[in-house]
């Protein structure tokens, strides 16, 4: 498969998987195949954000515990869209569920469609890997390879992938993606220093980098700023007012500042006491916040609850 930001997702021929698709479990995908790259930094000033997930009837189940019920939402391209609720209303496992992480917890399934434009990521010919490549995530806590330096960190993912790039390549893909999250100009004189050794908000940042630099069309965010001090946060913010352009974007948070600052529509879940979580309203940051149809929603996003 080549590296290009128009490719689509690769589907696998059913006599290539090593495994069967089980409830709860991800495919085992063939070894990585090393494919040339025509210059993964290249043109990234042409690129547009394209891409629209569509989330239709979702259910996720941890063993026989339904956590989220009946989702549908869509994430549009060129916007951010936060989602908000309590603690333990579906919101990180919705998410999880949209690049197939949440398949990888022992026991843990889903039924429904995710589509990222016509395409069924959870179809049983699509690889998982790509569905990774393609559909970006960065968690709550700063996850770098402490080990491996930034430069290092920035280019895992491609190796993890089995994309080859060239040396010069390389060294333009790291300042690129940097650039792009924002870290660039903190770390440009020490690349070859481990990750581990950056502040809390510069790991975070860096990786933003590392899921950058596999040319994701949309990138997931969840609570990526709950552990930064207000000065990382600010950057990281900025970084996806300015990442918005060519990524799909959504972020899970409890920040009700940081998501009508980020955001231009809101998805507000909720859950009651022995139910599973799912949507309670869905609309524009400015009318979720300034004008909700929904009295629990009103409730929430000025601090009566949650």
């Amino acid at each position: 498969m080549n590296y290009q930001p128009s490719d689509g997702l690769k589907v696998v021929d059913p006599e290539e998987t090593t495994m069967p698709r089980i409830p709860g479990q991800a495919e085992s995908p063939p070894p990585a195949t090393p494919s040339a790259s025509p210059g993964p930094g290249a043109g990234l000033e042409e690129m547009h954000a394209t891409r629209q997930v569509r989330i239709e009837d979702l259910h996720a189940y941890y063993g026989s515990v339904h956590a989220v019920k009946g989702v549908n939402l869509a994430f549009d391209p060129g916007h951010v869209t936060a989602i908000i609720g309590p603690s333990g209303c579906g919101k990180s496992t919705m998410v999880r569920c949209v690049n197939r992480m949440h398949e990888e917890i022992p026991g843990a399934r889903s039924e429904g469609r995710i589509l990222l434009d016509d395409v069924d990521l959870h179809a049983s010919n699509v690889d998982v890997v790509t569905v990774r490549r393609v559909v970006g995530m960065v968690f709550q806590k700063p996850n770098p390879f402490p080990a491996m330096s930034i430069s290092e960190n920035v280019l895992s993912g491609l190796r993890l992938s089995g994309v080859k790039v060239s040396n010069k390549e390389k060294g333009d893909l790291v300042e690129q993606t940097l650039h792009r999250a924002g870290l660039w100009n903190e770390v440009k004189n020490r690349l070859d220093n481990p990750g581990g050794a950056l502040s809390g908000g510069q790991q975070q940042r860096l990786c933003i980098a590392r899921s950058l630099a596999v040319r994701p069309q949309v990138l997931l965010m969840d609570e990526p700023c709950s552990a930064l001090d207000p000065t990382s946060t600010g950057r990281i913010e900025e970084t996806m007012h300015e990442l918005v352009e060519t990524v799909t974007i959504v972020i899970v948070t409890h920040n009700m500042q940081q998501a009508q600052r980020v955001s231009s529509h809101c998805a507000f879940f909720n859950v009651d006491e022995g139910e599973p979580g799912g949507i309670v309203e869905i609309g524009t940051t400015k009318q979720i916040f300034e004008d909700p149809v929904d009295a629990r929603t009103a409730d929430y996003v000025h601090g009566r609850f949650g």
